[in-house]
């Protein structure tokens, strides 16, 4: 699935750029690594005009008990036409919002257009399960992933947008009805469209279908969610965001580092404090939960703090 965050090409990228030469080694293709700022201004110019140049079925989408991404059809206003009765440009649809987020030290701005917001009583945080239905494609309409079938993502491991756009905007499905011939039918799901930056998505790494530097949209429908404790410490994963950035790969409590020198942030890491006990055992109430256990009251919980080494009896 193209939703998995792409990883380096290779060392070369931390200088700069990236070479990947052809077989006859005639011509070199080189990826200019470019300025974070700077590319959200370009994307967003981008995904300003395919607002603007683009209508859906509104009314057909108002009609609808149950609608879904495949009953969502975008077209693209050519020059001298105007928009059929029935239809709204994207820009002026009613649902249509402009959202921002901070990101890798960069201030980004994105669109989400909100179908329906779910009637279930759950929304994911960043970092959980989602089971979700959705069409990826680019600024030219051409589809690159999709799933119509559900299928389930750990929010942790997709491109940023996912889990910026999702938690506490749209909530799982009211309900579910199962059909004779074994398919099911969600009912009042959460329906959206993600329009976002290169830098919420795969930035300057290109993929089939996806050039660098793209801005994507995607259609989702969020059925359901479930919650993440990644390594089974007893805190759930959203939890160990301690700085509160809605990001989990710059919280080391201990400094822990693996054989290579990478980092085990917290998320991945039963011993949060590094103080030899872990973090589950650290539950010294027995409640199930080790994030409310101070021992000696100075304001630190005993599972981040290594002077306190009283363990559950």
């Amino acid at each position: 699935m193209k939703l998995k965050e792409i990883t380096l090409f290779v060392l070369c990228l931390t200088l700069g750029f990236i070479s990947c030469k052809k077989d006859d080694d005639s011509e070199t293709l080189t990826i200019e690594i470019r300025d974070r700022a700077e590319q959200q201004l370009a994307d967003m110019e981008s995904l300003n005009d395919y607002l603007a140049t683009h209508y859906y079925n509104s009314d057909e989408i108002a009609s609808l008990s149950n609608p879904g991404i495949k009953d969502l059809v975008f077209f693209k206003l050519e020059e001298g036409e105007t928009v059929p009765v029935g239809s709204t440009l994207l820009k002026d649809a009613p649902g249509l919002e402009k959202k921002s987020v901070t990101y890798a030290e960069t201030e980004y701005e994105f669109y989400v257009l909100t179908i329906n917001q779910g009637g279930g009583s759950d929304t994911p945080t960043f970092a959980d399960n989602v089971n979700v239905v959705y069409e990826g494609f680019t600024l030219d309409d051409a589809v690159f992933d999709s799933a119509v079938n559900p299928v389930t993502f750990d929010l942790t491991s997709l491109i940023p947008a996912w889990r910026k756009v999702l938690p506490q905007s749209f909530y799982t499905a009211e309900s579910y009805v199962e059909s004779g011939d074994g398919t099911v039918e969600y009912v009042n799901k959460g329906v959206g469209v993600m329009f976002i930056p290169s830098g919420l998505a795969y930035f300057y790494n290109a993929s089939t279908g996806i050039d660098a530097y793209s801005p994507l949209i995607y259609k989702f429908e969020l059925l359901k969610t479930s919650q993440n404790d990644h390594d089974g410490d007893g805190v759930p994963t959203y939890l160990e965001d301690l700085n509160g950035n809605g990001e989990l790969t710059d919280d080391n409590t201990d400094g822990d580092t693996d054989n290579f020198g990478n980092p085990i942030n917290n998320y991945l890491d039963p011993d949060d404090d590094g103080d030899g006990i872990f973090t589950i055992n650290e539950d010294i109430n027995n409640d199930g939960d080790p994030t409310n256990d101070d021992s000696n009251g100075n304001g630190i919980p005993n599972y981040l703090d290594k002077t306190d080494k009283i363990r559950k009896s």
